[in-house]
């Protein structure tokens, strides 16, 4: 892979991972839990203290996993799951815009997500450094049959 795909894979992991970590820092220290359950229990999420909680942690746990580069593929996918829900449950209603309350920063989010899920992390990673895995395509060793 190329240096520019190799940095732009770095940059765009972690920047997603900055936004993820500061959603979930918000949900502990800046709006809290107790300001989050609430808007969760009012859009209708089932088990909002216990989901609550959980949300901010994901968001936390991914974001430091997508900046490390590691199992990044599947982060992606969880990631790009939850910033569905979190469309879905609250934000579709409101139209696009985030101004608005609209669906456009989780999208962005998730479609970065979903990129990364599909890509791999890239050479820059613990993935590569640990399993000798930096992308999500195959190698032509992996695809020739024997």
């Amino acid at each position: 892979m190329s240096t520019i795909k190799e940095v732009g894979l770095l940059i765009a992991r972690v920047l997603l991972g900055v936004i993820l970590i500061a959603h979930g820092w918000d949900k502990f220290q800046i709006t809290g839990l107790e300001g989050i359950t609430g808007f969760f229990d009012s859009i209708g999420i089932p088990a909002a203290g216990v989901a609550a909680p959980v949300v901010a942690t994901v968001e936390i746990a991914t974001g430091i996993l997508l900046i490390l580069g590691l199992f990044t593929q599947i982060v992606g996918i969880v990631v790009a799951l939850l910033m569905l829900g979190a469309a879905l449950s609250a934000h579709v209603a409101a139209g696009i815009f985030v101004a608005n309350g609209g669906w456009e920063l989780v999208g962005a989010i998730g479609a970065g997500a979903l990129l990364l899920a599909v890509i791999g992390a890239g050479n820059w990673s613990l993935d590569r450094a640990l399993f000798n895995r930096s992308t999500g395509s195959p190698t032509a060793r992996e695809t020739t049959t024997v």
